[in-house]
């Protein structure tokens, strides 16, 4: 039996728009169940913080419990390739941080090509660093720092928290842009490179703000300047490292993923439910407490960023010859 044409037209068209109505009932139906956040660090760290807060504020907004599920070690690729193998489905994300980023130029070979198989779903924060020194070094200033290290090449210790952690890279990007020549002492984490640093053992960090800020308030440390491009309000009369070297910027940052083939009606609803939450005065607030700006994103943009970071950190890794542990 032959259709009349409009009636056939009209039928052709419902068809083909049948697969765009199953796409956004599924966005509009998700979740159904708990959803995981996967982040690669212990808990009690600014990761974990976040994880956490972003986690409160999304759960209230898609009516699901968000589980974070701490999976640290191989400086965060146990948790990655967890997420990379998860099923794409929205139900399994991935707290992405500066180490995903770094990973690609510091390991010769990963299972995994994080810019191809983890796909970008929103920013959430940055925290800058802080560059501090014992009160033993003779400066004050970044460009007292700058002189007195050339002055005493190879005799100040540069502390971190462990080789191509974002403490680390901070203070290489440093020593690339300025041409000062310092030993890095990588730590098994930031609290025993503290530990050194205020005993006096190491001379300079590059540390995260809020784990230093009790010390710099005490007088125990010194703040020469902070990492971000703008000042934090944490330590207000403390200058960036760029109003003395300029160009220079180096941030801790999280934002989510998820594994690649992951429908884009679901990318797209999580996306706009985190910047929803980062909107919300109560959570700007909670991360400006710890020294964190919230950084809104479209997937897309977010995806330009971790690309950008990967290709600048990827430069000094070459540059300082930097090796995984």
């Amino acid at each position: 039996m032959r259709l009349p044409r409009r009636r056939f037209l009209r039928l052709a068209a419902g068809a083909a728009a049948l697969p765009a109505v199953s796409r956004i009932a599924r966005a509009q139906a998700y979740p159904t169940r708990p959803v995981h956040l996967i982040i690669g660090y212990t808990p009690g760290g600014s990761a974990d913080l976040t994880a956490r807060l972003i986690g409160q504020w999304l759960s209230e907004r898609l009516g699901q419990t968000i589980v974070v599920d701490s999976r640290p070690g191989g400086g965060t690729i146990i948790a990655t390739e967890a997420v990379v193998h998860a099923p794409p489905d929205g139900y399994t994300l991935l707290l992405v941080a500066p180490a995903n980023a770094i990973n690609a130029s510091l390991y010769e070979k990963l299972n995994h090509d994080f810019m191809h198989d983890i796909v970008p779903v929103a920013g959430i924060n940055r925290f800058p660093n802080v560059m501090e020194v014992n009160p033993s070094v003779p400066v004050t200033t970044v460009p007292e720092f700058i002189a007195y290290a050339k002055a005493h090449p190879g005799q100040l210790n540069m502390a971190s928290s462990g080789n191509g952690s974002t403490i680390h890279v901070s203070g290489e990007l440093f020593k690339m842009m300025t041409g000062v020549n310092m030993i890095h002492v990588p730590y098994r984490g930031g609290a025993p490179a503290l530990t050194d640093m205020l005993a006096g053992q190491v001379q300079v960090i590059f540390d995260n703000i809020p784990t230093s800020i009790g010390y710099v308030r005490a007088g125990k440390l010194r703040p020469l300047a902070v990492t971000g491009a703008t000042r934090s309000a944490l330590l207000p009369d403390v200058p960036t490292v760029a109003d003395f070297v300029p160009g220079y910027e180096a941030t801790a940052w999280y934002g989510i993923g998820a594994p690649k083939n992951t429908p884009a009606e679901i990318v797209a609803r999580l996306n706009k439910e985190i910047n929803a939450s980062l909107a919300d005065p109560q959570l700007k607030a909670r991360f400006a407490e710890v020294g964190a700006d919230t950084i809104p994103m479209t997937p897309a943009g977010f995806g330009k960023f971790i690309a950008e970071e990967t290709e600048k950190w990827g430069k000094v890794v070459r540059f300082a010859g930097i090796k995984a542990d």
